[in-house]
């Protein structure tokens, strides 16, 4: 009776790991694929009032310059 119910939980664990298992190796594959084609499309600008560089998406934007803070823009000089 033992020896069947142990050959019952490897016939269960075996056929997790063959119908389970692979197909979220699959899916884990496919999400880590898709993060490597992603690009990070962010130009970095120089600010002209301190010269340190501020990405487009997070600067300010003022006559046609990009400023890191509105500190730098009021004191654009």
């Amino acid at each position: 009776m033992l020896m069947k119910a142990l050959v019952l939980i490897l016939v269960l664990i075996l056929v997790y790991m063959v119908f389970f298992k692979k197909s979220r190796e699959k899916e884990l594959g496919k999400n880590s694929t898709t993060k490597k084609k992603e690009k990070i499309e962010d130009i970095m600008v120089e600010c002209p009032t301190c010269k340190t560089y501020v990405s487009k998406k997070e600067g300010i934007l003022s006559n046609g310059h990009y400023f890191c803070s509105k500190e730098c823009l009021t004191n654009k000089g």
